[in-house]
């Protein structure tokens, strides 16, 4: 064996690991609200290409309408 110390960091605290735990789970949030954001917009093209497949004209139902009269 060799007889060099080896000295250990105390200054490792507690308060580092409850910090790097705060900052993943405020990542963690944050990719969530992306990830629901990007949801959301996905969703909202998805029904505007459904919307587009339709062949009317909601103007077109008015003028209908007019010609009952």
């Amino acid at each position: 064996m060799s007889s060099t110390d080896f000295e250990l960091d105390d200054s490792y605290s507690d308060d580092d690991v409850s910090f790097d735990e705060v900052s993943s789970k405020i990542s963690a949030k944050e990719s969530l609200e992306k990830r629901r954001l990007i949801d959301d917009l996905l969703a909202q093209r998805r029904l505007e290409r459904e919307l587009k497949d339709f062949d009317y004209d909601l103007d077109d139902d008015d003028d209908f309408d007019d010609e009952e009269d």
